[in-house]
């Protein structure tokens, strides 16, 4: 069986795929064109794409795929049109679990980072124009005791309210369909009481149509002016045009972000704003994740090859 990887992975990755399929591994780190797309599907009977690999419903349309499964490399599957993808006779996988605790650490790093200025402080350090400490120098928002809205209480939104509350005794409340037995975190029924409570919100909620926009102008205005934004989750999920002129007018305090609406291109003005920390999409960016969901993503494609049960449809 002829397996194709769309992007280069860990060694012990590609060397745990090449012991079970005929491997071809992309060398480039940029999203597949759509003729690479249909190339794929039509040569090769498993492919391994991840972020940016939009396999969507004209790609399928235009080829008689070969491929009968997507063993997607993430968390996260909303640049593959699934209905589409079984409409032509494949499956699709994904990586959960894998992506669960770096995420989560990504989460609090944008946390502290933004509440106590860290990027901006790095950034006055390196310009050479830091002149000394004095008392009110930078002076940001004190973690410890806070109120974190989470957005989402899946794996990753659990792992963040564990680590908050332990870590930094936070009241924790959070906004889901499906609320849960959690002893340290309180269900709100309303995402606007949620942002209105929050001394820090976090987004982590999975893309889709449903949660498109679903940060916008009204939940923003809803948020405490001390108050900061943290998505780790996906761009689209908050529309970036309402955070800019949020953060502009100073109607919150700052952003933590780890993802973008149009991805990998940041706006002007929010490069431009000294509140905000940027960071490339880190979140599960250290080698033994990457490796963990490289296998996870490799395992679905050997149990796809044996006939055996995916462990992880999706």
């Amino acid at each position: 069986m002829r397996l194709f990887v769309s992007r280069p992975l860990p060694d012990a990755v590609i060397a745990a795929a090449r012991a079970e399929f005929d491997v071809t591994v992309r060398a480039s780190n940029a999203p597949m064109t759509p003729d690479e797309m249909i190339a794929a599907l039509s040569g090769f009977d498993v492919v391994l794409p991840t972020l940016g690999d939009r396999f969507q419903a004209p790609i399928f349309d235009a080829c008689v795929p070969r491929a009968r499964l997507l063993a997607n490399f993430g968390v996260g599957f909303n640049h593959i049109d699934v209905g589409a993808a079984r409409a032509a006779g494949l499956q699709v996988t994904n990586t959960p679990g894998a992506v669960t605790d770096a995420t989560a650490d990504i989460a609090l790093t944008l946390m502290l980072m933004s509440a106590r200025r860290a990027a901006e402080g790095e950034r006055l350090v390196r310009s050479g124009r830091w002149e000394g400490w004095h008392p009110t120098q930078m002076l940001g928002l004190h973690l410890t005791g806070k109120t974190l809205g989470i957005v989402g209480m899946g794996r990753i939104g659990q792992a963040i309210a564990r680590r908050a509350h332990f870590g930094f005794d936070m009241r924790i409340l959070y906004h889901t369909r499906s609320p849960r037995d959690l002893p340290h975190a309180q269900p709100v029924d309303s995402l606007i009481r949620l942002m209105e409570q929050s001394d820090m919100v976090v987004i982590a909620v999975p893309a889709s149509a449903q949660t498109h926009h679903l940060i916008g102008a009204a939940e923003l205005a809803a948020m405490q002016p001390h108050a900061h934004l943290i998505n780790i989750a996906r761009g689209d999920i908050v529309d970036e045009a309402a955070l800019i002129a949020a953060l502009q007018a100073g109607r919150i305090a700052g952003a933590g972000l780890d993802v973008y609406e149009f991805e990998p291109r940041v706006p002007d003005a929010l490069r431009a704003l000294d509140c905000v920390t940027l960071l490339p999409h880190l979140g599960t960016a250290a080698l033994e994740v990457r490796t963990q969901m490289g296998l996870m993503a490799v395992a679905n494609a050997v149990a796809f090859r044996r006939g055996a049960p995916l462990p992880n449809p999706v």
